[in-house]
């Protein structure tokens, strides 16, 4: 029997961000009486699959976004691929079409893809970027990106609506017709819990630069002595740890494990990756930000975080293990209360 109340949520493949901030939203469907179907591909399907063993899951076409071993030439790369994406998103909304019929769709809820949308029923947007940060080109992407969300009904984002906000520039646009701050998402909460690690190595993104940026973190700590947990974000079959000297190395921890983790570190390392952001933003935590080489948005991020007394960060070709000794002139952020967003839920209540 298909239930009349079956919402798709379908994040895009690239790193674990998108996917990790859909948890809050999937379990705010389910405490509301509704039906999460997830729908994504590689990694990011993987984490909802193993947060949701007992949810529908619908593998969609990937879009195949790789990053070039030099990051610096992400852009120039994202600019050849782009006709390739446009097929991808083309094929997203013939899946989708077939959905809303097969599975009796009421709702759709899509972070960052596309063709994830239908003229049939409500269907959302989230994103933190209403502008698109890269270089000489920032006009043409931003407006690109605008225009394919005002095909959505409402456009959610994860930001809040003040001079102070974490995303900066990136969440404010007047050419959004229906923008709705919704505040930070995060899977996670505060614990108060005594503090276990010095340090906590927390990976994410895409390769090769991941896995560039693990070696060297690696390097790094040889001359470290504190007491360190290393996920290294990489969603494989079976966890896995390793323990090396002062050093516990997973490969991923699902977010119970990871929640404590996080609560339990004296200062964490990390992508500024804004999903990240909004996770140690909501937990009150000290962070140090190596921002991915050539992407634009997340070295934006870092130095705004930054102008705004909250965390030092360095490229990775500069990161060295005494940097983070930094952190201890700057804030840190404070533990942000989260946001109730079941009434963003409304829109489809009447359906």
């Amino acid at each position: 029997m298909i239930s009349n109340k079956n919402i798709l949520v379908s994040p895009l493949n690239w790193g674990l961000g998108h996917a990790s901030r859909c948890i809050p939203i999937i379990n705010e469907l389910i405490k509301s009486k509704f039906n999460p179907i997830i729908a994504s591909d590689g990694d990011a399907l993987s984490l909802l699959q193993k947060e949701f063993p007992k949810l529908e899951s619908i593998e969609l076409p990937s879009y195949n976004i790789n990053y070039p071993k030099n990051g610096n030439l992400l852009k120039w790369k994202l600019i050849l691929d782009l006709p390739s994406v446009l097929k991808v998103i083309k094929k997203e909304k013939k899946i989708v079409d077939q959905l809303v019929e097969s599975k009796k769709l009421i709702g759709i809820i899509s972070d960052n893809r596309f063709g994830i949308r239908s003229s049939k029923v409500p269907s959302v947007f989230i994103t933190h970027q209403l502008n698109v940060l890269s270089g000489s080109t920032t006009f043409l992407t931003s407006k690109l990106h605008q225009k394919y969300i005002n095909k959505f009904d409402e456009c959610w984002i994860p930001d809040i609506d003040s001079d102070k906000n974490y995303a900066g520039v990136l969440s404010r646009s007047k050419k959004i017709k229906n923008p709705k701050f919704i505040g930070l998402l995060s899977r996670f909460r505060k614990e108060e819990l005594v503090l276990k690690y010095d340090l906590l190595v927390l990976l994410s993104g895409v390769e090769p630069l991941r896995s560039q940026l693990e070696k060297r973190i690696i390097s790094e700590l040889k001359n470290y002595s504190g007491k360190v947990l290393f996920i290294k974000g990489k969603i494989e079959n079976k966890q896995t740890k390793e323990i090396i000297k002062n050093i516990t190395f997973y490969n991923y921890l699902l977010t119970d494990e990871l929640q404590k983790a996080i609560n339990q570190s004296e200062l964490i390392i990390a992508r500024s990756g804004y999903s990240t952001i909004m996770d140690l933003a909501v937990l009150g935590k000290k962070v140090y930000f190596i921002p991915t080489t050539g992407q634009y948005e997340q070295e934006y991020l870092a130095k705004h975080l930054k102008r705004l007394s909250i965390a030092p960060f360095a490229k990775t070709k500069n990161f060295t293990i005494k940097t983070i000794l930094e952190v201890e002139n700057y804030n840190g952020f404070t533990s942000y209360k989260k946001n109730d967003f079941s009434d963003l839920l409304n829109l489809f209540q009447s359906k």
